[in-house]
């Protein structure tokens, strides 16, 4: 590989004038500019990324960690944050890490390794211990879409306000006229399920609705998991007369096994679900219910203090604390 050495020796100039011209620091002349510029063509210079961040102490490198970047309300999220950043010459590391822990551990080791500069985590294992490292060796770290209760560093978090959205939810079935509802949610160790699971506990206790935890189904926020939900009430004597899907994911899957087994929305069985179902258009009459959410906003919102905190590393002395509120809507 050619390297800066060999465009000073073509360009007949020293190696301090090629770093002025390539970084556009410092004098240097027209003249010595132009024998530069047609010795990196004439050599096809490629400037080291490497060497470059070594110098700089910067990788100009974004890391997002989430559950699934399969998923569209992580992939706008990380959009918002592309076209905040992009300009300033970051780009961005995508990794899923399926919920699993070793997974989880391993892409934040690769991450710290890497260099990144920045890592935007929707971790669900993540340790004290791991994150502290990171900090200590410069990372940027943000937290988004879920808390982690057990660790209590100090750091960036991007939230929507699960609980009061989830109660929101409820409400408009409990509004339909529902009193027997079910919830298709992700587990009770990740904070956006067990929010949003308090938010209808909320809402059916101030109605003074019992709650039957027999209608309560972890879907571990999958398609798959919202289907096996259906199945498992479909056989009970007294089914529930509405779902409450507390991801997107889960609502399509549920929506998906009732029309296959001939129930008739929202006749039959009422859906509600966080997050929008695109393929609930097709359901002419379905009167769904959902939680409009904001991830490219998020997104958006985080590439921002991303660039004022590279710019400025004094702002890490304050933390940010946003939180999002996502809007009721209704497909008809």
């Amino acid at each position: 590989m050619v390297n800066i050495k060999q465009v000073a020796r073509e360009a007949g100039v020293s190696t301090a004038t090629v770093s002025r011209v390539l970084n556009g620091t410092g004098y240097a002349s027209e003249e010595a500019r132009k024998r530069v510029m047609e010795a990196i063509e004439r050599l096809n210079y490629r400037p080291s990324a490497i060497a470059r961040s070594l110098k700089q102490d910067k990788t100009y490198t974004i890391g997002i960690l989430v559950p699934d970047i399969s998923n569209p309300y992580f992939m706008q999220i990380s959009k918002g944050i592309e076209d905040v950043v992009h300009g300033e010459g970051y780009h961005l590391i995508f990794a899923s890490t399926d919920e699993h822990p070793d997974k989880e551990a391993h892409l934040l080791n690769l991450f710290s390794e890497q260099r990144a500069d920045v890592v935007v985590l929707a971790a669900s294992f993540a340790t004290e211990r791991q994150l502290a490292q990171m900090v200590k060796s410069g990372i940027h770290v943000i937290l988004v879409d879920r808390r982690l209760p057990d660790v209590s560093l100090e750091l960036d978090m991007f939230l929507e306000d699960n609980a009061a959205a989830s109660e929101q939810l409820t409400e408009c079935l409990i509004r339909d006229g529902h009193e027997r509802i079910a919830v298709i949610h992700g587990g009770t160790r990740i904070s956006t399920s067990k929010e949003r699971l308090d938010g209808y506990r909320r809402a059916m206790a101030a109605r003074g609705l019992p709650v039957d935890e027999r209608l309560l189904f972890d879907g571990r926020f999958s398609e798959e998991g919202g289907k096996r939900a259906v199945l498992e009430w479909m056989n009970l004597k007294e089914r529930p007369t509405a779902i409450l899907a507390l991801n997107n994911a889960m609502a399509f899957g549920a929506l998906l096994q009732l029309v296959e087994s001939g129930v008739s929305i929202p006749d039959d069985m009422a859906v509600a679900s966080f997050g929008e179902v695109e393929a609930a258009r097709l359901l002419k009459g379905s009167n769904l219910w959902h939680m409009r959410q904001k991830p490219y906003q998020m997104g958006e919102e985080i590439g921002k203090r991303i660039l004022a905190v590279q710019r400025d590393a004094a702002l890490l002395k304050t933390n940010i604390r946003r939180l999002f509120m996502p809007e009721i809507a209704q497909y008809r």
